[in-house]
């Protein structure tokens, strides 16, 4: 396997990615831009956007923005709201795998920003069978969630007639460098049917053996391009237009609005996906039973562009983390009802082979790792060098006694009228 000589990914990432002749990867150069953009003058090239698109009346939202109870949402809602002054509708999907810790940060997100929020909630039933049908077809138990959160804020636009929606960053950009930051390129139909759901849409998924119905996977399936037409429904992403800095920007919000993070199974990162059960765990244990590689070298790779972490640090962090078991396996199972050897056969099925190999008792090998490329040729010579360390903040639980391993479906998310951040 060949790894890119920075930041240490692999050429099989899924996104797709290339290496120059430095072996330094198309994500790790199109992140350069960040160093020598001009982010004033894309700051007010997104002020003019926003004025575009302010409600001129005020009987309407200026905006939708897609947020949940982790990642960058209280970033993205101070900077739209208290930084560019418009009005927000805030909208949420329901992942059904929820921490009570993010239905607390979720709750104060609404109340400390003064923000109208909006869920969708489809049925737990068919969110089990929707769920048990793409582990068959995908090996994923994420799809659902990546199919509601990317469909129910273009829904709520065109319900509403709000024709603008703002997005975080483009994960293709950010991560492989699918787009230069100067490109602004939009949410599209097309990105989220071939990345986001693995190409395949709702309407694939009817009549499985789940017997799944038209009626049912309706909440997920896109709106018709006639209705986005109708109303100009445009999704742009803010890290076009600011220097996207995932771990200074939680640090910035967590000083003003004292959110909870907490330690992840799989990485190392405190900050991001706090709020589901099962992301930092079993979905990301799948992901390297899959590709050979976990969420850990996706936040070692970021924060080596970032400049807070060597290569070497890197792989240190990848090997302490790689290999732990993911705690929420047997809730997972138990709630979705499979068995683990069902549930291991389905995701053996989509095991890269340029990653796994399978010997003659079916026991799988990972053919190569990050770790075996410590002193590969040429590393120092594209080494950014470090700039600061890269240590990540635990605040304090505003619940000690809620049961954070316990899936939460809905919470009346209570915020005390003396709250405080």
């Amino acid at each position: 396997m060949r790894y890119c000589l920075r930041c240490g990914y692999p050429e099989n990432h899924p996104l797709n990615i290339i290496f120059d002749d430095q072996g330094v990867c198309s994500g790790c150069r199109v992140h350069e831009e960040k160093d020598n953009l001009d982010w004033d003058e894309r700051g007010g090239k997104l002020a003019t956007l926003f004025d575009i698109f302010r409600s001129e009346t005020g009987d309407n939202y200026d905006c939708v923005l897609p947020v949940s109870g982790a990642r960058d949402s209280y970033f993205i809602v101070h900077t739209v709201k208290n930084v560019y002054g418009m009005n927000p509708l805030l909208v949420s999907y329901n992942r059904h795998f929820n921490t009570e810790r993010g239905i607390r940060n979720l709750a104060y997100l609404r109340t400390l920003l003064n923000c109208d929020h909006i869920q969708m909630v489809i049925s737990p039933e068919t969110v089990k069978r929707i769920t048990r049908e793409t582990i068959r077809r995908l090996a994923s138990i994420y799809w659902h969630v990546l199919a509601g959160q990317t469909v129910f804020p273009v829904q709520t636009a065109v319900r509403y007639k709000i024709p603008l929606i703002v997005w975080g960053v483009h994960q293709g950009t950010d991560q492989v460098g699918m787009f230069s930051h100067t490109d602004e390129v939009d949410m599209t139909r097309k990105y989220r049917f071939e990345h986001d759901l693995l190409g395949l849409e709702a309407v694939d998924l009817v009549g499985g053996p789940e017997g799944l119905t038209e009626d049912e996977m309706l909440p997920l399936a896109y709106p018709h391009n006639r209705e986005i037409s109708e109303v100009g429904v445009r999704g742009i992403y803010l890290g076009n237009y600011i220097r996207w800095d995932s771990k200074a920007q939680h640090e910035a919000m967590l000083d003003l609005y004292g959110y909870e993070t907490a330690e992840q199974a799989r990485t190392f990162d405190t900050y991001n996906d706090v709020d589901c059960q099962h992301y930092s765990g079993l979905h990301d244990h799948i992901k390297f039973l899959k590709w050979g590689y976990g969420k850990v070298l996706d936040h070692a790779a970021r924060e080596i562009r970032l400049r807070r972490m060597t290569r070497e640090e890197a792989i240190e962090k990848i090997s302490q983390y790689q290999d732990v078991a993911p705690p929420d396996r047997g809730r997972f199972l138990e709630w979705v009802g499979m068995k683990d050897k069902d549930f291991d056969a389905c995701i053996d099925e989509f095991r890269d082979p340029r990653a796994w190999s399978k010997d003659s008792k079916g026991k799988w090998t990972l053919r190569d790792s990050l770790a075996n490329h410590r002193d590969d040729p040429g590393t120092d010579e594209v080494a950014l060098g470090k700039v600061e360390d890269c240590e990540f903040r635990i605040t304090p639980n505003k619940d000690p006694g809620a049961d954070e391993t316990k899936n939460k479906i809905l919470s009346k998310g209570f915020v005390p009228e003396n709250h405080s951040s």
